[in-house]
């Protein structure tokens, strides 16, 4: 029974101490997810330099909706996890405290039956009956574990009272940090309520100039639709580049293989050469062949032509390969793969203010916008740098939308528009973090900057591939 509780204990303190883990990595989300919500309130004073609402001063204040928003049920989540371990501390206090009965019971029987049986059972006299010598040392033995035996009911009965005081201390400390998060949740729902009004009001006043926000929106797609339209140009080049030099490498691979092959045939022949000072034995051997004889030595044929048929027609010694991918390219897009989730943020600091892919716009709702990557909205003169390693494959310039950055990751691209300033030129090696440009202000005089992620010609969500802010 004392075996099967400590295992018990054992047990349940394993499950608590992952329910923790998992906790403390819910503590520092929520941490995190407050300093973004920091980060995006700074971004949201810097669009209000007027009276006038914007498009970026709504886009900041959806973006702080959202972080608002994972907050709460961030919160949830903590405060899931406090029910689970209230619920586990009860259960553990109270199995504790029936323990803690059993073995009071028991020891209260020992002490019982001990005084019952004091004088008839004296220590001495006990051990001095004994028939011989080795039964009174058994006698002894006895005695001594019996007294062990006693002192062990009452550790035991110590032992359990400062677990039922520990884990009730913890129980009224998870009690507690469950009252601050429902305070703190409490307190987090008004806000959200607060920033949803004021993101209605921007809204309405946006949706009163909605003839001007149509010809902004429009005039945008076209200026994105060239830039579109250049980075697909660029991306495909690069592609066709790629292509040719992988072609050109195997290329000369099968050349280098054939002169092996034709090197190694005349390294054979010239170790057995024909016999040709018989000129009758040649005779022969050319009427022999005339006739349908098969001579090995004068048909020879070199190594390099001759293909092995045997698995089921193809060639064993040709090695799989893919004209488009060269070792070095493979590699290269292996370690980008590699740190899908963990990319560096293009910018040290920034907020997304538009998704990914087609959505509706947040005024005009007939409007659809398709967005080839996020926009993240960054301070005053903020630097773009490079999520990886990798080579400058391209710099365009489209007028209305700044400086465009391409860099080639082996398969992948990742593109950096909105660029007021570059710091590098096409087929400049750059390093992971490397400062590559200055982000430009928008229409509305606030930094943001436009970021995608290719691979090849398929579009991917950056979001998936950059670390968590």
């Amino acid at each position: 029974m004392r075996h099967l509780s400590i295992f018990l204990l054992f047990l349940f303190a394993c499950s608590l101490a992952q329910g923790q883990q998992t906790r403390e990595e819910l503590e520092k989300r929520r941490q995190a997810i407050m300093e973004s919500l920091k980060e995006t309130q700074a971004q949201l004073e810097a669009t209000k330099k007027d009276h006038k609402a914007t498009m970026s001063q709504l886009n900041a204040l959806q973006a702080k909706l959202n972080n608002r928003e994972s907050l709460i049920r961030n919160i949830n989540q903590e405060m899931n996890h406090l029910d689970n371990d209230i619920k586990n501390s009860a259960s553990e206090v109270q199995n504790l405290r029936k323990n803690l009965n059993v073995l009071q019971i028991r020891y209260a029987q020992s002490v019982r039956y001990a005084y019952a049986n004091r004088s008839s059972y004296n220590s001495l006299a006990f051990i001095f009956s004994a028939k011989d010598f080795n039964d009174a040392m058994r006698r002894m033995k006895y005695m001594k574990k019996y007294r062990e035996f006693r002192k062990q009911q009452v550790d035991d009965i110590k032992v359990t009272k400062t677990k039922i005081e520990q884990k009730i201390n913890v129980l009224s400390t998870v009690k507690n940090q469950k009252s601050q998060l429902l305070s703190a949740e409490e307190q987090q729902k008004q806000v959200l309520q607060q920033e949803k009004n004021e993101t209605n009001k921007i809204v309405i006043e946006l949706q009163g100039r909605e003839k001007e926000l149509l010809a902004d929106i429009d005039n945008k797609k076209k200026v994105t639709k060239r830039l579109d339209k250049a980075i697909a140009d660029a991306i495909r080049k690069e592609i066709e580049i790629a292509r040719k030099k992988a072609e050109e490498e195997e290329r000369r691979r099968k050349q280098e293989q054939e002169k092996k092959a034709t090197t190694l045939a005349a390294a054979r022949n010239n170790a057995n050469p024909p016999n040709n000072t018989n000129n009758n034995a040649i005779v022969k051997t050319n009427n022999a062949t005339n006739n349908g004889s098969n001579n090995t030595t004068n048909n020879y044929r070199p190594v390099a032509n001759t293909v092995d048929r045997s698995n089921n027609g193809t060639n064993r010694n040709r090695t799989n390969y893919t004209p488009s991918v060269t070792p070095e390219i493979s590699e290269l897009s292996k370690g980008f793969e590699a740190n899908k989730g963990r990319l560096p943020w293009p910018v040290a600091s920034g907020v997304v203010v538009d998704a990914f892919g087609k959505h509706k716009h947040a005024v005009a709702t007939k409007v659809e916008i398709d967005n080839n990557g996020i926009d993240i909205q960054t301070s005053q003169g903020g630097k773009a740098r490079a999520v990886f390693e990798g080579v400058v494959s391209s710099v365009i310039n489209i007028p209305g939308l700044g400086q465009t950055i391409i860099m080639s990751h082996g398969k992948y691209f990742t593109v950096y528009s909105g660029l007021n300033a570059v710091n590098v030129k096409k087929g400049d090696m750059v390093n992971t973090k490397q400062i590559i440009g200055t982000v430009g202000n928008n229409e509305d005089g606030v930094a943001v900057m436009n970021f995608q992620v290719w691979r090849g010609f398929d579009k991917m969500n950056p979001s998936g591939w950059i670390a968590p802010m």
